[in-house]
Formats: C-alpha cells, structure tokens, sequence
C-alpha cells in the first residue's frame, strides 16, 4: 500500500495552538493543557471554491489556514448534508448512526432519520472530557422533536436551524410561522433587527458569543461551527454580489478551465490530471442568448458572494480567537458537507413552490445555480452532490495547528469524514466509551488522521464505503468501484483518472469482483436497504446525466 506524507487537509477544526499571529500569549491555558477545537462546516462548497483549491472568490482567511496547515487533495464526506452530519458528529458510517438517507424516517433504525442512541457525538465524549461544547449554525441530524436537537446530544449551548435549508434574509411578505425556524437552546427566536439579519453573519455572532460566555469557565472549548452558506437560495448581500459583478461573463466553460489551471499551478491536481468530461445536458455557454447568459452570470455573482462573506464570518471567529489569546492553543479543521449542488429550487425540485417577489439574490427570490455553475465549482471532477462520484463526495481539507502541523503541506491519501472523530479523541485525549446511557455503543469506523497531520508516515488501512439513495461506492487503494441508482457498476483508477473518465471494469473483473465482495459485506453489516424496496416513493432525488 502506497505511504502517503502529510502536506494538505481541507476541513477546518481550529485547535488553540501557536497560530495565525501571535500578539497575545493565552493567560489562562497551560502550555500542557488540553488543545481546543474548532470545527468548521460549509454548506455545498464545490471541490474548487476556495482560493486554496483554485478558486478566483476571494477567501483569504480560508487560504491563510491552508498555506499555515495543510491540505488533503483526496477527502471524502457522504455525498449530502445530513448523513455527512451524522458521520462528522458519530466517527460512524451514515446507517449505522441512524441516518442513511436524510433526517426522514423510514421505518427501519438504519435508515430512522436522526442520531441513535447506540452512537456518541462528538460534544457527547469530549463533554466527559471536560470540554464546553458549543454548536452555532445548522444541525440536521434529526430534527422531528426536541429530543433529537443538539442539547439532547451533547452540546451546552446551540443557535442555528435545525434543518436543511434557510433563508439568508428575514423574508417579510411571508407571515411569521412560515419564516425561515431559529433555536437557541432550545427556544425559537425570532431576529431583532430584521432589516440587518444575515443569516451568515449570525451564526458567527452567534458563535463568537458563546466563546466569550465561555471564557470564564477553565476548561477548553470544542465549536462545531456549522453554516449553511453557499447552499440556495441564492441569497447575498449587495456589497459582496459587487465585488463579482462582470467576473463570471466568461461563462462556466471558460471558468472550469482557469480554475483547472490554477489547481495545477497549486499542485492540487497534478499535470497528468485528467479533467472529467462535461455532462450531455449541459449547455455550452456561447449557446445561450445574451439576455441568458447576463442571468446566469448574475446568479454565479450571487454565489461567490456567499462564499466570500462565508470567509469574512470565518475571518471574524478567527480574530476573535487571537483577541482573547486563544488561537494559539487551537486546532482547526474545515471541510464541506458534499460536492456542489445541481438541484434546480427555481422549478420545483424538492417540491418547492417557485418564490418571484423580488431579483434573484433578494429576499424575495429562492433560486439556486443548479448543475450548470456546480459543474465548474466541482472542477475537475465528476457529478454533484447526491452521487458517489468523485465531484459529488470530495471535498476541500484544511487542518491547522502551528505548534504540531507543518506550514503549506499537501496531502495524497485519502481520508474521510469518519476519520474525524478519532483524531479528535487523540488530540483531546477523550476515552471513547463502550457503554453511554445504558446503551451499547458501536465502536468507531473510521481511523485516526494524527500521523499524518503530525508529518508522520501514514497509509489508509481501511477501504472507504458509501451508499445513499442507491447511489453506492467503494475505494481501496487506487481503485474505485461505483454505482448510479443500478447494478451497472463502473471501475476506476482514481490515482491516473480523478476525473473518472475511463471505465476499466472490462479490463479489471477481478478487481471489480473483490470490491464489489467488499462493499456487500460492508452493505449487510451496517444495515443497507435495497432502496427500490425502502425508498419507493420517498425523496425528491435528482437526476444525473452521464
């Protein structure tokens, strides 16, 4: 098995540790105490969307964490919001949480649509380890009855929605009962000043706050700092959409090559990359009438403002650390919950009613960008959100931790979002329990990521496993196994062919016939429903377009 080293890791855990600039020592952290952690979670943040990973948005505090940390090129989350929650939150595979399709309860516990109880949270085992656990932004790991939400599994404190979508603004022509739903422990709040509610801007005030509540206590402090920026609507504030008005003119054609470029100039993706190939059903740019692409573009404006002030909010939490001489006792990790989204919200998917009160971007409107812009925030690679492919199941990684991990490192191996947690116990020192509340607890799935953050030689031992909606997966070593809502599967060298572009599953059946050995055995022992059976009828499941 090829020894990977340690040089890149996209999701966002802060940790105090020596940092971002050291202008203030912690007075009350211990040089041997134990490390805090931040967590950070975007919402349908494409593969290529930050500056880091070859985007043009700017997002500077996002790029300084990456050229201070490191950078995975290859990890891996589970395809969409809430089963990517249930993993990051457990160190479980999505079924065995609980969570196998969505928080929808499908009557069977692997698929019951909300955390189990023979699983622990992340707050759950670092809150026995003495740590404050604080969550600001979106949950939806279960949301049906308060019972579900995150105080009743392990966290102090909570603000945020604790479902899957919500409104940026306050959206005055609807009535009150049918606004965008808040909590904050446990009690639904309604904004003050409705004419100023970003909701973006809020879950970082939210977050900063409980911090500083949080900082009388002596003990450390995990934040699971969860937004659900960029995902639609398509909702901005106006001096963010001007920074990009123009920018995406060129078209989504001519943004996946630069942004191709730039990964390579970034060694993101190597020379010998292999870009995947564009889906049939999107159009070419230079198809569309000037009235068409003058929309379009509009909308791509709407998103890289989103993102940018999702960096801002970022850049925000972060200086509020190095104020309060946190930051350098701190370790922080950032990823995205899936690849970006196709799903077209302007004309139904979902069920939704089309909103027109207002352009796009406003409050009046609920759009999205859908497939057309996502293929080129998922440059190179294949798909969106909801497949297993890799444009639908990578994700950017950054770790940051001065003290321990190395400035500007990339990383090749692959890692997933199951990994987290036993990397965080490491860190923190938390003992993961065999019993909690009576219950019979299941050990972890994933493995710790320590030695290669800590530029330790590191090799993945174990394949990685996925199924969503019949959408499934397998990867071991350098080889992919996948399938598209079928039993057509399709085998791939995802270390010559990232872009998945060349089926190899006629050449290779011994290897597709061990892979396929592999996720059956992995299938049957967390629970997997044939979904023809379990999901008739359920979900609204977009379409994919080879």
């Amino acid at each position: 098995m090829t020894t990977h080293f340690i040089k890149v890791f996209i999701l966002v855990f802060v940790i105090a540790a020596p940092g971002f600039s050291q202008k203030k020592k912690s007075k009350a952290v211990a040089a041997d105490s134990k490390p805090n952690i931040l967590l950070i979670m975007a919402d349908d943040l494409g593969f290529s969307d930050i500056g880091s990973y070859g985007s043009e948005i700017q997002t500077p505090n996002l790029d300084k964490l990456a050229q201070e940390g490191i950078r995975f090129r290859q990890f891996y989350n589970n395809s969409i919001c809430a089963p990517t929650r249930a993993s990051l939150l457990s160190g479980q595979y999505q079924h065995t949480a609980g969570m196998g399709y969505f928080n929808i309860n499908l009557g069977v516990p692997a698929y019951q649509g909300f955390i189990s109880k023979q699983t622990v949270t992340l707050a759950e085992v670092l809150k026995d380890a003495g740590y404050s656990t604080l969550l600001s932004g979106k949950w939806h790991a279960g949301d049906d009855s308060t019972s579900q939400w995150p105080r009743k599994r392990g966290f102090d404190h909570f603000y945020g929605n604790t479902g899957g979508a919500s409104d940026y603004f306050v959206v005055k022509q609807l009535p009150k009962d049918k606004r965008s739903f808040f909590v904050k422990d446990d009690k639904a709040v309604h904004p003050g000043d409705e004419d100023n509610f970003y909701y973006t801007d809020e879950i970082a005030k939210n977050a900063i706050g409980f911090l500083k509540d949080q900082s009388t206590e002596q003990k450390p402090f995990f934040l699971y700092l969860a937004f659900t920026s960029p995902h639609w609507p398509l909702q901005a504030l106006p001096q963010d959409i001007k920074k990009y008005e123009g920018k995406y003119d060129i078209g989504w054609d001519s943004l996946r090559i630069l942004r191709f470029k730039r990964q390579q100039e970034l060694n993101i993706a190597s020379k010998d990359q292999k870009i995947s190939i564009k889906n049939s059903d999107l159009p070419a740019w230079k198809s569309l009438t000037y009235d068409e692409q003058k929309l379009w573009a509009r909308k791509m404006e709407i998103y890289a403002a989103q993102v940018d002030n999702l960096d801002q909010n970022i850049g925000r939490v972060i200086e509020h650390l190095k104020q309060s001489g946190k930051l350098d006792n701190t370790i922080i990790f950032f990823i995205s919950d899936n690849g970006a989204a196709g799903e077209d919200v302007a004309h139904g998917f979902g069920g939704r009613s089309p909103r027109n009160w207002g352009p796009v971007g406003t409050s009046g409107s609920y759009d999205s960008y859908t497939k057309t812009w996502a293929y080129a925030s998922n440059t190179p690679l294949k798909s969106f959100k909801g497949f297993q492919y890799e444009g639908g199941i990578s994700s950017p990684f950054i770790a940051h931790f001065p003290s321990k991990i190395a400035a500007g490192g990339l990383i090749d191996g692959t890692a997933h979002l199951i990994d987290i947690a036993p990397t965080l116990y490491e860190i923190a020192g938390a003992k993961y329990p065999l019993t909690y509340k009576g219950n019979t607890i299941h050990p972890l799935a994933g493995e710790s990521l320590l030695p290669a953050l800590y530029g330790k030689e590191w090799s993945r031992s174990k394949p990685i496993f996925w199924e969503r909606a019949g959408n499934k997966a397998v990867r071991k070593g350098k080889w992919k196994l996948v399938s598209v809502r079928s039993e057509q599967w399709e085998l791939y060298d995802i270390e010559a062919d990232r872009g998945e572009t060349t089926n190899l599953i006629e050449q290779n059946p011994d290897i597709a016939s061990e892979l396929l050995a592999l996720y059956d055995g992995w299938a049957k022992s967390v629970g997997v429903e044939d979904w023809k059976v379990i999901g008739k009828g359920k979900g609204f499941e977009p379409s994919f377009t080879p």
